[in-house]
């Protein structure tokens, strides 16, 4: 694709000032990088591994990844891929979401309406799970693509007038395609919360204008009330923990990891106690980087 071949080419003049993303041209990683990071180029990539590849050989100096939306909950494999990376998160940046219905024009030259007949629509599983309920009404078929506005990029290549994509409006134009309707999510509150990463972690002091974050991965040990008392520390330091989830490593079911968010970085002395006291009930503690809140928590 020629704009790919573009735009890494642009940021192979200068790697360091480079950050790379999941996705087409025009899909809404691309526009979070932009917005994230206004002063890189960014670097397309077809996978989030390929992103977070291209920092660790140094073909660019940040990723952005998408981590979880309001609306559908966290992005699938984001969990195993961060801690296998090695890299440290430096950031985070929140942007709303907004999902277009986009076709290829007709071949009369007639303008597109809404009571026009889509029969399937390809997107990444992401937005098709943000618009599913716009989907089901219209009786459209949701299809999986690698991510959105590649999704509008292949529609456009099949010229069906059939088959539409659902992907950030940008792509529209990109491509060529005619947009059906716009706003399409299912809801308007439709937030998504991106990591940005480096090969470097980010230090952050215990500065109250600039309040951090910190992630962290860990493994508690097999024993009654281990994550109980893992998580005993942080109440009794006062640390806010914004966000705890599960997910199973490995296929024995039997080694649950937990993935969580505090408020607050090391060298804070409640912090540093905090983790203390959960790595003491844990078989292994990660932490993969401490970072600027982008926005308030509690």
């Amino acid at each position: 694709m020629p704009i790919v071949d573009a735009m890494r080419a642009e940021a192979a003049l200068d790697p360091a000032r480079a950050i790379a993303f999941q996705g087409s041209p025009g899909a809404n990683s691309h526009r979070a990088a932009n917005e994230a990071r206004p002063d890189f180029r960014p670097l397309p990539c077809f996978s989030f591994e390929d992103a977070l590849e291209a920092v660790k050989d140094g073909r660019a100096g940040l990723a952005i990844i998408p981590i979880e939306n309001s609306q559908h909950g966290r992005v699938a494999d984001i969990h195993f891929l961060l801690p296998e990376s090695g890299l440290s998160i430096v950031g985070e940046y929140f942007m709303p979401i907004h999902h277009a219905l986009m076709a290829p024009p007709l071949e009369d030259g007639m303008p597109r309406g809404p009571t026009d007949k889509i029969e399937a629509a390809y997107s990444h599983p992401q937005a098709l799970g943000q618009s599913r309920h716009f989907l089901r009404q219209r009786g459209i078929v949701p299809l999986s693509y690698a991510d959105t506005a590649g999704a509008a990029a292949f529609v456009a290549e099949r010229g069906d007038p059939a088959l539409a994509a659902i992907a950030p409006a940008i792509a529209a134009e990109l491509y060529g395609l005619e947009i059906i309707q716009t706003h399409v999510e299912d809801s308007q509150d439709n937030m998504t919360r991106f990591v940005i990463l480096a090969d470097q972690p980010a230090f952050l002091t215990n500065d109250t204008q600039r309040p951090a974050m910190t992630t962290f991965v860990f493994e508690v040990k097999n024993i009654p009330a281990a994550l109980y008392k893992a998580m005993g520390g942080f109440a009794t330091n006062g640390v806010n923990m914004t966000k705890l989830e599960s997910y199973q490593q490995g296929t024995s079911f039997s080694a649950t990891r937990f993935y969580a968010d505090i408020i607050g970085a090391p060298g804070d002395p409640a912090v540093d106690r905090a983790l203390e006291e959960c790595a003491f009930h844990s078989k292994e503690l990660r932490v993969l980087g401490t970072y600027e809140q982008a926005r308030p928590r509690g």
